[in-house]
């Protein structure tokens, strides 16, 4: 069988994404094959690397340097400095991943962080971010953004609004539809057979009853049934002040919370350095380090690889999860 590769876009050449490529090529390069998508004259130069013309030839190259298929940048690669003449070219990168991945030439994405205000004003980007972009370009409706590290994974059903916000945003769908996506995506891209779901409640303590509020009498719960009637183990809903200690953490392989704050403040907690940002419901794997563009401290090599290089290895390990596809044997 050939190993295909993991293509990893540049993300923001003003940021940290290409010093932590290269951190990752030197802490990976015996283990997984992966390529950058990007300017090779925007690397920091503190690894060698080598220009590949297309991702077959990136296995070949790994061992020796990073391997980079060189994508034209119109703008300086300047460490903590955005430049509106790369914006364009941010963009079109992961467009090229996105290309690779619906063709089948690579196993998996894995992004670098990209600055959306630049995009923006760079580019005339019209999507909130990186995940919607995506979407977008796979022709998919919805996806469910998942932070996933060794200890704990964690699904936010809203995700960037305020929270006077969220029980209008919290609607039968948007949780019926959070629920399968993500229970899909333990089966088809983890290799969990039969996974099992842990759902927050809204309110403390779950609403007590209705004490605190009645979302889960009126919402949560009866949708639970829903799901569990179709044949999905679900617990909940839970009290969100119970469920992340360590022996709550081995009844489940995932947990569903209502909002931002709820599902990332355990996970970055427990695990701050090796939190993985996945998304599921796309046709192919893609995964991104749990952490901004960092431009303050871009090029003064104090960037920490640990969540790139992890996002690297669950991508892959994801892609192994996988039953082989047709082109993989060729």
């Amino acid at each position: 069988m050939t190993q295909l590769p993991i293509a990893l876009t540049c993300g923001e050449p003003g940021g940290v994404g290409l010093e932590l490529a290269e951190k990752s090529w030197k802490a990976l390069k015996d283990e997984m094959v992966f390529f950058l998508i990007g300017d090779p004259d925007h690397l920091p130069g503190a690894v060698p690397h080598e220009i590949i013309q297309s991702p077959h030839e990136a296995a070949a190259v790994m061992p020796r340097a990073l391997p980079v298929l060189a994508h034209p940048f119109f703008g300086a690669g300047t460490p903590g400095v955005l430049d509106p003449a790369n914006a364009q070219s941010v963009v079109d990168v992961i467009a090229q991943a996105v290309d690779f991945a619906m063709q089948g030439d690579v196993a998996a994405i894995c992004t670098a962080p990209i600055h959306k205000k630049a995009l923006q004003d760079g580019a005339d980007f019209a999507w909130p971010g990186h995940t919607e972009y995506l979407a977008y370009l796979a022709d998919v409706d919805q996806v469910v953004m998942m932070l996933a590290s060794d200890v704990l994974r964690v699904v936010p059903a809203t995700i960037h609004i305020a929270i006077q916000d969220v029980p209008a945003a919290l609607t039968a769908k948007l949780l019926r539809d959070t629920i399968r996506i993500t229970h899909q995506g333990l089966q088809t891209q983890f290799g969990i057979a039969a996974p099992r779901l842990a759902v927050a409640g809204l309110n403390p303590h779950a609403g007590e009853g209705g004490a605190m509020g009645r979302e889960e009498i009126d919402l949560i719960s009866p949708l639970l049934e829903e799901l569990r009637d179709e044949g999905l183990t679900l617990l909940g809903p839970m009290s969100a002040d119970t469920m992340f200690h360590a022996a709550a953490r081995t009844q489940y392989d995932a947990a569903i919370c209502m909002y931002h704050d709820q599902a990332l403040i355990p996970i970055k907690t427990l695990d701050f350095d090796r939190g993985v940002n996945v998304t599921l419901g796309l046709p192919f794997i893609r995964t991104s380090p749990d952490h901004g563009t960092a431009l303050d401290i871009a090029g003064k090599d104090l960037a920490n690889p640990s969540s790139m290089i992890h996002a690297l290895r669950m991508a892959q390990n994801m892609a192994d999860s996988q039953p082989p596809r047709a082109t993989d044997a060729l």
